[in-house]
């Protein structure tokens, strides 16, 4: 081999090195990128906190709190956020791009609208202002709380477990509040109010998402002509929806309206949102084929919009997670005193606000397969069952002040809507009357049960009966998930509150 081809090989050689180095660096700087931009966060907010408490006497206990709430924030952001876009992701209606996009915006349009009712109940209600006298101490209560929340949800999107974000918070108020003025301060009658949500608002979402998705299985997917029954209910479902945020909305931006207020615009909204929805599905349901896939695309709208709706909805509960304990530390380092009424300032709804979205953005990919497709299977129709149940009692919760679990009532529906499947395919007559008209035009072909398959994913193949084993592999609900869900929600409100209590008296070393 002469010199200059030897030379050459040796340049292949380095410069395929220096490709193999780039590359490592690449991949390792990218696992940087969301943490270096959390950080960039944090400082922010700690900037905001400094600029708005300049002069302040207790100023850097603020700045401190501000940057530690943010970080819970951050935290909430990344393991909530499967609650409100996981359905939609798991139906293959929007990609995960453009779906925590979505999440981040609504997030913050709700949190900044209608974040502030709930922030209240987290911030006064748990412990109330009467017990505790020394603002130092409610200020170094409510830091153990944030801490002790924070590192335990973000404990829980690292093994990737979708737990409860007000479950922690508030678990972390009732331990920081017993370790400064023991069990008898905590308002356990708030404490049990809250507590009984946490139960009922599970089933309640589960009972909401299997009504809705019973409608669109007995007048849309199981009528003869599909694309008709489309037609008729779809826009009536998109109508329904924009008529409750409508009234939300004026309950909200209105305190002062009343009840017919409320109904006039959810009303008008609802007549305006089935005209343009109406003629929106019927423009394009021109052509399609009388199949349950057609349905699917038709359903693509509705469930965005559910999906939208529930961020909404999110940001305007979950907001008081993050800032609850923030507002009450404002308030009473710039007042020295404890009162009954908590202002919460603009730029301390703005760092919980933009905090969750960031949360949403850097880290919310995590959790969402969970909720979204690892329970059970979605199509655009069940998920829009589970979207639009949710986003209604959240919506109804945030209305009346409940710090309610947005991921007990999204993962309560997604094993009402999985559950409900199987109970359906199995003794709903409806559906066994429509096989069989099915089966009278088809008669002489094998494809007696094709319309079946294409509603139900093809769990059933006409064509090759599965074996026993198959058919308890192939179950809708994936019991496996059951256990290690509820093993996880029940671990939360004790582990926060034990380590808000380690927290508070670590505090007190160097305070």
């Amino acid at each position: 081999m002469s010199d200059g081809s030897r030379g050459k090989h040796t340049v292949d050689k380095d410069l395929g090195r220096l490709a193999n180095i780039e590359e490592a660096t690449g991949f390792v700087t990218r696992g940087l990128v969301a943490p270096g931009l959390a950080l960039v966060f944090l400082v922010l907010a700690s900037v905001l906190a400094s600029y708005h408490m300049l002069g302040e006497p207790r100023a850097l206990v603020v700045v401190v709190g501000a940057a530690i709430g943010a970080y819970l924030a951050l935290n909430i952001g990344a393991n909530d956020v499967a609650n409100n876009v996981g359905p939609a992701v798991g139906a293959n209606a929007m990609t995960m791009t453009s779906a925590l996009a979505m999440a981040a915006i609504f997030e913050i349009v709700g949190a900044l609208v209608a974040g502030d009712t709930v922030v209240t109940t987290i911030s006064n209600e748990i412990v109330p202002p009467a017990a505790v006298s020394d603002p130092a101490l409610l200020i170094r209560l409510m830091l153990a709380a944030l801490i002790s929340s924070a590192l335990w949800i973000n404990f829980s999107t690292w093994i990737g477990a979708p737990v409860s974000t007000t479950h922690a918070v508030v678990g972390g108020v009732v331990g920081g509040g017993a370790a400064a003025m023991g069990l008898g301060a905590v308002n356990w009658l708030s404490v049990g109010t809250i507590a009984l949500n946490w139960l009922v608002t599970p089933l309640l979402g589960a009972a909401l998402a299997i009504g809705f998705q019973a409608f669109v299985k007995t007048f849309i997917i199981y009528q003869d002509d599909k694309i008709a029954a489309g037609r008729r209910w779809i826009p009536v479902l998109i109508a329904l929806m924009t008529g409750c945020f409508a009234a939300y909305l004026v309950s909200r931006l209105a305190t002062d309206s009343g009840w017919q207020a409320r109904m006039l615009a959810g009303i008008g909204c609802f007549a305006l949102a089935w005209l343009a929805s109406h003629r929106f599905i019927r423009r394009q349901s021109e052509g399609m084929d009388n199949r349950t896939r057609s349905l699917r695309h038709l359903f693509r709208l509705p469930l965005i919009g559910a999906a939208a709706l529930l961020s909404f909805a999110h940001g305007a509960n979950d907001l008081a997670n993050a800032i609850g304990p923030l507002a009450a530390i404002v308030h009473a380092s710039r007042l020295a005193q404890v009162a009954d009424v908590v202002e919460i300032p603009l730029w301390v709804m703005m760092i919980g606000a933009f905090g969750i979205s960031c949360g949403v953005l850097l880290y919310g990919p995590k959790l969402i397969r969970i909720v979204g497709s690892e329970i059970t299977k979605l199509n655009p129709m069940r998920a829009y069952s589970v979207a639009l149940a949710v986003a209604v009692i959240v919506l109804a919760a945030s209305w009346l002040g409940l710090p309610v679990s947005s991921t007990h009532i999204a993962v309560g529906a997604v094993f009402g809507v999985g559950f409900f499947r199987e109970w359906y395919n199995t003794h709903s007559r409806h559906r066994h009357a429509y096989l069989e008209r099915k089966q009278a035009r088809k008669r002489g072909r094998r494809k007696v049960l094709a319309e079946a398959d294409d509603e139900d994913d093809s769990d059933e193949n006409p064509r090759k009966q599965p074996s026993a084993e198959e058919i308890k592999r192939r179950k809708l609900v994936r019991r496996a998930h059951l256990i290690t869900i509820l093993t996880a929600w029940a671990t939360t409100v004790p582990a926060s509150a034990l380590l808000a209590a380690m927290v508070f008296f670590t505090l007190g070393i160097f305070s």
